[in-house]
């Protein structure tokens, strides 16, 4: 009997499992995860702890799930070592578990300043359900909070706990939030319903310490400047968690790198989720794209190489989708452009008054990144023009209009299908 074994709980590592499951009734499968807490949904917390959605909507796959397809399921367990010429790995406790083929989906960690009072209590991400009950805890006593970042997760963090009733500030290190996946004009209409919602953006600064006398009472701008504060979020980016692996021989560069199978460098070791390096079809090269629907694609994807399928991964692109106190936003694949480079062509139309942007990249007649903002209805399509990389000459100057849709997609699929007949 075959064993599999699966570092990580998450959406990668759950759709491996079903895959695997599917595949193959008998294998023993096994999955450890570092956490406490049975399978989640990670980019819900920030409703959660909103108090927009209750507990019981989070939940992934219940305990009953693991009993139901055979997975014997290790909580609470840090896997500190991959030691691939035993075929097994090692936990912190020292536990060894020994595997036939394994997939590392052990996500990844937010990254923490290296400032003064980083440590302090009341200093937290924001990731995971601990994370969640340990800011709970402070808020009946917190008045006031800051976040750290202005990307996705820092504003998702910053409109929990303005729900929650906290006063909130934002610093932000660059001119403007969401720098890495929306240009300024996008982020303007962002900015105008954050700050219409009494969130305070400081933009342009950086935090350079915590100040406290163990609890958490100030940061400490670059500009000289404290601002009182009761609970600290960071939200400065995430780094892949390799830490397991850095002495096992298989090739790292910002995450594992894998080829189109999933497959790492070493035989019968997988990876898949937030950890993953992998082609980026917008890139054109390997990227990190840590997103739920590109870790479920890419567990997938493994688990049934696992099961011997031979499947073959395409690749992903950078696809952000979030609303904003009603405005919704949808940024995807590249939004900047090389100015040198005349391959490249940028349409983009702007209603402020309506809360309404869109913006679309092209380069040599393939479509390659959107934003769009107020109005995201179309967003599907776009995203399959850029995945099939379909030539879009005879229908980009129909991109704004509002009735654009998929029967205008099928004409040109069809035209191009009859170039290769």
């Amino acid at each position: 009997m075959k064993k599999f074994v699966i570092i990580g709980n998450s959406a990668a590592g759950i759709s491996a499992a079903e895959e695997i499951r599917r595949r193959d009734k008998d294998a023993a499968i096994t999955m450890i995860s570092s956490e406490d807490y049975t399978a989640y949904c990670r980019c819900l917390i920030s409703y959660y702890l909103a108090k927009d959605i209750k507990e019981e909507k989070i939940v992934l796959r219940p305990q009953s799930f693991y009993k139901d397809n055979n997975i014997e399921l290790i909580l609470d367990k840090e896997v500190t070592r991959v030691d691939p010429k035993k075929n097994r790995i090692i936990c912190a406790d020292k536990k060894q578990v020994e595997y036939d083929a394994l997939l590392i989906a052990s996500g990844a960690s937010p990254k923490f300043p290296d400032i003064k009072g980083v440590k302090r209590k009341g200093v937290f991400g924001f990731r995971t359900i601990k994370d969640i009950r340990e800011i709970e805890s402070l808020l009946t006593v917190a008045k006031a909070a800051c976040v750290l970042g202005g990307g996705l997760v820092g504003l998702k963090a910053a409109y929990a706990l303005k729900k929650r009733g906290l006063e909130v500030k934002v610093i932000i290190k660059s001119q403007h939030v969401l720098s890495q996946v929306l240009d300024a004009a996008a982020a303007g209409l962002v900015e105008q319903q954050l700050t219409g919602n009494a969130i305070e953006l400081i933009k342009g600064h950086d935090a350079i310490e915590i100040i406290g006398e163990g609890d958490v009472r100030a940061v400490k701008l670059d500009s000289g400047k404290a601002l009182e504060s009761g609970l600290i979020i960071v939200a400065k980016g995430v780094a892949a968690n390799m830490n397991l692996v850095r002495e096992s021989g298989i090739a790292l560069n910002q995450g594992i790198l894998v080829n189109d199978m999933l497959a790492t460098n070493i035989p019968n070791i997988y990876a898949a989720g937030d950890v993953t390096e992998s082609l980026d079809i917008t890139l054109n090269k390997p990227n990190v794209n840590a997103l739920w629907p590109v870790a479920v694609e890419q567990g997938r994807i493994a688990g049934a190489n696992i099961a011997q399928a031979g499947l073959k991964y395409d690749g992903s692109l950078g696809m952000n989708s979030i609303e904003f106190f009603g405005l919704p936003v949808v940024s995807l694949g590249v939004y900047k452009t090389d100015a040198n480079d005349p391959s490249y062509e940028v349409l983009q139309k702007s209603d402020p008054g309506q809360k309404v942007y869109k913006k679309f990249v092209i380069k040599d007649n393939v479509l390659i990144g959107a934003i769009l903002a107020g109005k995201i209805h179309n967003s599907g399509i776009f995203l399959r023009l850029m995945r099939e990389k379909i030539n879009i000459l005879s229908v980009k100057e129909r991109f704004f209009a509002d009735d654009f849709g998929y029967p205008e997609i099928r004409d040109i699929v069809r035209e191009e299908e009859k170039i290769y007949l």
